[in-house]
C-alpha cells in the first residue's frame, strides 16, 4: 500500500480547511478525507494551508467538487446508475452520500497502492465498503489500460454513465488527453462527461497568477510538472476532434456565479481551472 500523492492529500485538506475557516453556508461539507489522512497536529500551519494564501484555491477545490456532485445527483435522479471517477484520489462521495451510493455502481480509478491504502483507512475508520463501490487499480506507469480495467471491474459499457476527471489533465500530454477523450467519446449514448483543464497564465486574473506559478514550481520539484494548458477555444477544438459532441466549457466565473454570488465574506474561487462538459450522443 502507498499513501495518496501530495496533490490528493492537499486537495482533501483544503476541502476540510474550507469547513474549518470559511463562513457557513459551506459550498461542500467534506472532512472525511481529513479523517482518513489523519495528519500531524498543526497541519493547518503548513505553507500551502496558509489561510490567506490558500483562500481562493480551497474555494476552487470545493466549487469543482460541488459541481461534480450536483451533476451526479441530477443524473442519478434521471436514471443513470454508473459513476466513474478517473483519478479518484481521496474522493469521498460514496461515504458522504451512502443512500445514493447504495443505488449506484461507483468505479474509482487510481493507482493500485493508493486505492489499497484508501480502502484500509476507510475500514479502520468504521466505514462499510458497499458492494457497489469498486476500487479499480490501474498501473499507468506500466501502460495498463484504465478502460480494460474498468470493464474487468464490472462496468457495463452498453448503458450510460457519469464519467468525471478532475485535477489530472494538467499532468498529461496533449496526445494522452486526446486518447482519453476518444475513449470517453465511444461510451454509451447519454453518458455525461465532466473534466477539468488548466487555463494558460495569460488568461488568469492577476491575483491568481502567483498562485499558479507557486503550484507549478512545487509540482516540478516533486517530479510531477504541469504539462498541458488550454484556452477555451483550443479545448473545444481538441474535444471535437476527439469525437465528443454537445460540448460546453464552464469557466471559473460561471462557477463563481453558481456557488458564491450571495456570500457576504467575499470568498471566490481561483481563476485557473475550467470544466469541459459533454453528453455522448447517439
Amino acid at each position: 500500500m502507498q499513501p495518496p500523492n501530495s496533490t490528493a492529500v492537499r486537495t482533501a485538506l483544503w476541502r476540510a480547511l474550507h469547513v474549518q475557516l470559511d463562513a457557513a453556508p459551506h459550498i461542500l461539507e467534506d472532512t472525511t478525507g481529513l479523517q482518513l489522512i489523519a495528519p500531524e497536529e498543526g497541519w493547518q500551519q503548513r505553507p500551502d494551508m496558509d489561510p490567506v494564501f490558500s483562500r481562493r484555491v480551497r474555494a476552487a477545490m470545493v466549487a469543482r467538487a460541488r459541481f461534480i456532485e450536483d451533476l451526479m445527483v441530477r443524473e442519478a435522479d434521471n436514471g443513470i446508475t454508473q459513476y466513474v471517477i478517473l483519478g479518484a484520489g481521496l474522493d469521498t462521495f460514496a461515504q458522504r452520500h451512502p443512500d445514493m451510493a447504495a443505488r449506484l455502481q461507483i468505479f474509482e480509478i487510481d493507482e493500485p497502492g493508493t486505492l489499497a491504502w484508501k480502502r484500509q483507512r476507510l475500514i479502520d475508520n468504521g466505514y462499510t465498503i458497499s458492494s457497489g463501490l469498486h476500487f479499480v487499480g490501474v498501473d499507468f506507469e506500466r501502460g495498463q489500460s484504465w478502460w480494460d480495467s474498468l470493464l474487468e471491474a464490472g462496468f457495463n459499457q452498453t448503458i450510460p454513465a457519469v464519467i468525471v476527471c478532475t485535477g489530472v489533465t494538467l499532468y498529461l500530454s496533449k496526445e494522452a488527453i486526446s486518447q482519453m477523450l476518444r475513449q470517453v467519446a465511444a461510451m454509451a449514448p447519454g453518458t455525461k462527461v465532466a473534466i477539468t483543464f488548466l487555463l494558460p497564465q495569460e488568461l488568469l486574473e492577476e491575483e491568481d497568477l502567483q498562485l499558479q506559478q507557486a503550484s507549478m514550481k512545487g509540482a516540478k520539484a516533486s517530479g510531477n510538472p504541469f504539462v498541458s494548458f488550454f484556452t477555451p477555444e483550443q479545448l473545444t477544438e481538441l474535444a471535437t476532434a476527439s469525437g465528443l459532441n454537445n460540448v460546453s466549457i464552464i469557466l471559473p466565473a460561471q462557477l463563481k456565479a453558481l456557488y458564491f454570488s450571495n456570500r457576504k465574506d467575499g470568498l471566490a474561487p481561483a481563476s485557473g481551472e475550467m470544466f469541459l462538459t459533454a453528453t455522448i450522443g447517439s
